[in-house]
C-alpha cells in the first residue's frame, strides 16, 4: 500500500508500506480521508511518538475491507469512523475511567501506524459505524469534535456563560459551535489570521478580533479557551478570565512552552485553570452530533489533497493556510 511516513524529525515521504493484517479483534479500514492536526506537527518535530518511522494520521474514516477471526460486530463494506485512543485498561487511571490519562497511553497515528495510508488497522471496539447519509470523506471531523466535547466535559459550562476562544482554526471553530450549542450568552473569537477569523464570523460570533483589547470586555470572560497552543495566546488568555471563571488549556503547546501565573489572583478571584487531553467517552457522542448536522463539512474542510501530496498538506497546515486539511488515499 501507499503511505505517508515520518522517517525522522522533519523528514516525510510517501512510500510503499506492507498491507496491514488484522488481529483477532481488529479490522482493516480502507481510508477514505485522513485529517491533519497540530499533533501531526509535534510528531514531525520529534515529540509525542516514542519511535520513528511512523505512519501518522489519527483522524480518519473509511470502509471496512478486512476483519479478524473474532470480529462479529462489523463486516466488510461497513463504513466507520475510528477513535484512535489505545488505553491499556489495566493501570490506575484506566480503572478509574480516565483512559485518556493511561500510564501506557497510545494512539493510532501517534504511537502506532495511522490513517495517512491506503489502509489502516483498528480495534473493532474503536470503530463507530456511520449512517448512510454521512460521507466517510467528511467523517475525519468526528475525532477532533470528540476532543472538543471532552473539553466541554471538563468545563461543565453553565447556561449564560460568556466565552472567549483563542484561535479560529478547526478546533477553535468547533469550540465556538459547542459554546453556542451549550447555551453561552456570548462567544468571542480571537485570531491573527484574517481568513480564519472570517470563517468564525460566517459561523456567527458575538465578537471577532485579532486582540482581546479590541473587544469591550473589561471584566473578562467566564470561560477562556486556548485552542492555539501559542505561548503568547496562553499568557494573554490567563489575564482575561473573569472572577470565578475558568481557563481551559485545550490547544497542544510545545513541550518547552511556559506561561506565568499570578497565584494571589487565582486565590483571591477563585479562578480555575484546567486542561483537556484528547478523547474520553466522547467519540460516540461526537459521531451522533456530527450525523445530526452540528458541523458543516463544507465550512470546516477547506482542502482535500491526494495522499501523494501529504508533505504539501503539512506545509500548508503549518503555514496556517486553510482550515481542516484532509488527504484522500
Amino acid at each position: 500500500m501507499r503511505a505517508a511516513v515520518i522517517e525522522a524529525p522533519g523528514a516525510i515521504s510517501v512510500t510503499t508500506a506492507p498491507d496491514p493484517t488484522p488481529g483477532p479483534r481488529e479490522v482493516v479500514v480502507a481510508v477514505a480521508a485522513c485529517g491533519l492536526c497540530g499533533t501531526d506537527l509535534h510528531i514531525l518535530q520529534g515529540e509525542f511518538a516514542p519511535s520513528l518511522p511512523l505512519i501518522p494520521g489519527h483522524e480518519f474514516a473509511g470502509e471496512v475491507v478486512g476483519i479478524g477471526r473474532d470480529v462479529t460486530e462489523l463486516a466488510p463494506g461497513d463504513r466507520v469512523a475510528v477513535d484512535p485512543s489505545l488505553a491499556c485498561h489495566e493501570c490506575r487511571y484506566c480503572r478509574a475511567g480516565r483512559g485518556n490519562l493511561c500510564d501506557r497511553w497510545a494512539a493510532i497515528g501517534v504511537t502506532v501506524a495511522g490513517g495517512a495510508a491506503e489502509y489502516a488497522l483498528a480495534p473493532v471496539a474503536n470503530c463507530v459505524r456511520l449512517p448512510d447519509h454521512v460521507d466517510p470523506r467528511d467523517a475525519p471531523l468526528i475525532e477532533p469534535l470528540s476532543c472538543a466535547i471532552r473539553g466541554y466535559d471538563v468545563l461543565r459550562g453553565s447556561l449564560g456563560a460568556e466565552v472567549l476562544v483563542y484561535g479560529s482554526g478547526t478546533m477553535g471553530l468547533m469550540m465556538l459551535e459547542l459554546a453556542k450549542r451549550t447555551g453561552a450568552a456570548r462567544v468571542d473569537v480571537l485570531d491573527i489570521n484574517p481568513a480564519r477569523l472570517a470563517t468564525a464570523r460566517e459561523l456567527g460570533v458575538s465578537g471577532a478580533a485579532a486582540h482581546a483589547d479590541e473587544l469591550d470586555r473589561g471584566r473578562g470572560w467566564d470561560i477562556v479557551i486556548d485552542a492555539t497552543g501559542s505561548a503568547a495566546a496562553i499568557q494573554d488568555g490567563l489575564g482575561r478570565v473573569a472572577k470565578g471563571g475558568t481557563f481551559l488549556q485545550f490547544g497542544v503547546a510545545d513541550y518547552a512552552t511556559t506561561a506565568v501565573i499570578e497565584p494571589y489572583r487565582i486565590y483571591n478571584q477563585e479562578i480555575t485553570i484546567t486542561g483537556s487531553m484528547a478523547v474520553l467517552h466522547s467519540f460516540e457522542r461526537a459521531a451522533a452530533l456530527f450525523a445530526g448536522g452540528l458541523l458543516d463539512p463544507d465550512v470546516f474542510i477547506s482542502d482535500r489533497l491526494p495522499l501523494e501530496r501529504y508533505a504539501q498538506a503539512i506545509g500548508d497546515f503549518r503555514a496556517g493556510r486553510g482550515r481542516k486539511i484532509v488527504v484522500e488515499p
